[in-house]
């Protein structure tokens, strides 16, 4: 099976970043992550970053920089880690994709439960090193 291109988009606002719970129509709902998603044919990350968030939450964001490459833990899909800044709106979620958000600090997302491991080993060991 071939490797899918993904990214996951950690949104910045101030000193807090927005988890989302998965909702009902994606697999494995009920896991709190940033947002994330499939990078699209001829889309470039940061497009999709972009993409994304407009579609799962309806903000605007402006993407940053690439942090961090990671997989996910069924080797589905290859994960290109972004900071973006969502400065200003209203979070608006797609009820089908995200159940609840929340801003949150990082030590708040490591507290939520469930979290994948990655994104775990991303609030532990990357994010504090940005």
């Amino acid at each position: 099976m071939e490797q899918r291109e993904a990214v996951v988009a950690v949104l910045l606002r101030g000193d807090r970043l927005l988890a989302v719970r998965r909702g009902p129509a994606v697999v494995r709902p009920g896991f709190w992550q940033p947002l994330s998603g499939k990078v699209e044919p001829g889309e470039t990350q940061e497009q999709a970053v972009v993409r994304e968030v407009r579609e799962e939450v309806g903000l605007v964001v402006v993407p940053e920089a690439k942090v961090w490459e990671s997989e996910t833990d069924d080797h589905r899909f290859r994960l290109h880690w972004w900071t973006a800044r969502a400065d200003t709106g209203v979070v608006v979620p797609d009820p089908r994709e995200v159940a609840e958000t929340r801003w949150v600090t990082p030590r708040e997302f490591l507290a939520l439960d469930p979290v994948f491991d990655g994104d775990r080993e991303f609030f532990e060991r990357i994010l504090p090193e940005l």
